[in-house]
């Protein structure tokens, strides 16, 4: 019985990957910065029969990672499986952006999940065996006016993941980049965009998304985009004219009249 870390575990997608982990019998360390979330999603999943530790932190704080880490080898916790979920978007034109906040937003997106995978790794790397997950976006295939650093930073984790998962072939360790479009999890009523038209058009069920992403990283595939349209517009950015590709996803992120 292997144990899995999941991080931003207490709602949206890292909910619906530790519903799947347990189901499976693995055990958990679930991650999230509500303590009172954590508990009630851990109640739930000890039904399973397996055990669910939980660790209230905020991954916005650089020390996190370590901090986390150093708990766990007390514990004489082994990860098995990484799954990088945490992530936050927030709208609006990066000229009137909250810096904070956009500076919070590479802490998570990017610094935590390079922190954590690089913990992570040398325990699978000595054991021949692992797995990790980074939770990206299908933003990640193109610049994202009126979300530019969020749009940013999951360019960044396809990119990362793609570049460890080569260098780690044939070691034992795959690495997965799930790249989900708009899913119906609480993160455009955080990133106040509910009313973008990119929301409008429709989400994907977030179990659905995380069924995807799960299968996926069970059968070691390197990229998985969850649904034929999202697959299709992450496909054909790549070749389309930039500014054009910038300009549709502008249109998207712009408030439906």
């Amino acid at each position: 019985m292997s144990t899995v870390l999941i991080t931003g575990a207490s709602g949206g997608l890292g909910y619906e990957f530790a519903k799947l982990f347990a189901r499976d019998r693995h055990n958990l360390v679930l991650v999230a910065r509500s303590g009172d979330k954590l508990a009630q999603v851990a109640t739930e999943l000890q039904a399973f029969g397996v055990t669910v530790k939980t660790i209230s932190l905020d991954l916005g704080q650089p020390p996190a990672p370590k901090f986390l880490f150093d708990q766990l080898q007390r514990d004489n916790t082994t990860i098995e499986i990484l799954i990088n979920n945490a992530g936050f978007g927030a709208y609006g034109a990066f000229a009137e952006s909250d810096s904070r906040t956009s500076l919070d937003m590479v802490e998570v997106n990017i610094a935590a999940l390079t922190a954590l995978t690089r913990l992570a790794l040398p325990g699978m790397v000595q054991r021949k065996r692992g797995r990790i997950m980074n939770v990206a976006s299908t933003a990640g295939f193109q610049p994202g006016p009126l979300m530019a650093v969020y749009y940013a930073t999951k360019a960044y984790v396809i990119m990362f993941s793609e570049a460890i998962a080569n260098e780690l072939k044939g070691s034992g360790i795959t690495v997965t980049c799930l790249c989900p479009g708009a899913t119906a999890t609480n993160f455009a009523g955080r990133a106040k965009m509910e009313e973008s038209r990119l929301f409008k058009l429709g989400a994907m069920k977030s179990r659905d998304v995380a069924i995807a992403g799960y299968k996926g990283m069970m059968a070691g595939k390197g990229l998985v985009i969850p649904g034929f349209l999202n697959k299709t517009v992450a496909m054909s950015v790549r070749f389309s004219p930039r500014k054009l590709v910038t300009a549709i996803s502008r249109s998207l992120q712009e408030k439906a009249k």
